[in-house]
């Protein structure tokens, strides 16, 4: 199927944080969204960005330790790091799909270590490093229906 890309510069957590909920309306409640990127590329920002646009109150950290955060919102938003798992079937022992079937937003730090049980249409959100010390460039895709 083929895929769409969009590309965005942003040169500050701030900017990040707006990105995020300037893209938020792009996400159905149900969504999942992949993030790509190394340690501090932006990916917890990004997602902090997305919890403030709909409305979440309490501080959003990357859920390192406890690996799945679950946040109250206008919709839920289930913030996933799977930085600590080896593979897919841990992801699978954390009970991780039963997240993509609800109506909040499932947002996974370190995807690419669950690939294989991502479900079809998931968005896949890349972070890179700039040039200057808080610049990212962030690649947006999902593959587009028939």
């Amino acid at each position: 199927m083929p895929t769409r890309t969009e590309t965005f510069v942003t040169r500050s957590p701030a900017e990040t944080r707006r990105l995020a909920a300037d893209l938020l309306p792009r996400f159905a409640p149900g969504a999942v969204l992949a993030l790509h990127g190394e340690l501090g590329a932006g990916k917890t920002c990004f997602v902090q960005g997305l919890a403030a646009a709909l409305g979440v109150t309490q501080p959003v950290n990357s859920p390192t330790f406890t690996l799945i955060h679950e946040y109250r919102g206008a919709q839920p938003v289930y913030h996933v790091d799977l930085y600590r798992l080896r593979g897919a079937d841990e992801a699978l022992g954390l009970g991780l799909e039963e997240y993509f079937n609800g109506r909040g937003l499932t947002v996974i730090e370190w995807a690419e270590r669950a690939a294989e049980i991502l479900p079809p249409g998931t968005w896949h959100i890349t972070f890179r490093v700039g040039a200057q010390p808080d610049e990212r460039t962030i690649s947006v895709e999902r593959e587009e229906g028939p």
